[in-house]
């Protein structure tokens, strides 16, 4: 985060993390008003972890309700329905891991239904990353620092590329993010 500082971002409005321990408070520490909020796919994800296969899809169904809630308070109120329904008497570690990640979930109600589906994972940012992987281990080793920076700059060319527009929600979103971060967020 300070090297990203030193780099010259100046601001973050919002920050959607993964479960790296650590991580939320890198990023206050260094950004004091960036909002932190877990990556809602991770949670679902590790969710469904505690659970049988078979159950899987059911148990997803049911954590809908949760993260699809209209408010913060819904989304507590769907999250203690969970709890009691048969699925979170089963799961009960479900039940927990969503309690212990509710701070960082709450951020995520303040926005309408349109821009929450741009903003709940970081799914995006991960199938960058694994390009890069990729790339990496096809490799394998490289004769200088220069070689790798090299092949990783012709893999983000290729990869902006595909890149054509963005999110039809895109514009909703910039005009909930003027609203919520006035004074902080500019377009351009």
């Amino acid at each position: 985060m300070n090297e990203l500082k030193t780099r010259g971002v100046e601001d973050v409005l919002i920050a959607v993390v993964d479960g790296l321990k650590g991580f939320p408070e890198a990023i206050t520490a260094v950004f004091p008003e960036a909002q932190v909020q877990t990556c809602i796919v991770h949670l679902i994800r590790t969710s469904l972890a505690f659970g049988s296969y078979k159950d899987r899809r059911a148990v997803a169904a049911a954590l809908k309700e949760i993260y699809r809630a209209k408010d913060a308070e819904a989304g507590q109120t769907a999250l203690e329905a969970f709890a009691q329904s048969v699925w979170g008497r089963q799961y009960e570690a479900i039940t927990a891991a969503w309690r212990r990640s509710w701070t960082a979930v709450i951020p995520f109600f303040a926005f309408p239904e349109e821009v929450r589906r741009l903003m709940y994972t970081t799914n995006a940012i991960e199938a960058l990353n694994a390009k890069l992987r990729r790339a990496v281990q096809a490799r394998g080793h490289f004769p200088t620092d220069e070689s790798a920076i090299k092949l990783l700059f012709l893999v983000l060319r290729q990869a902006q590329k595909e890149w054509k527009m963005p999110p039809r929600e895109w514009g909703m979103a910039k005009a909930q993010f003027a609203i919520l971060f006035e004074g902080r967020f500019r377009l351009g």
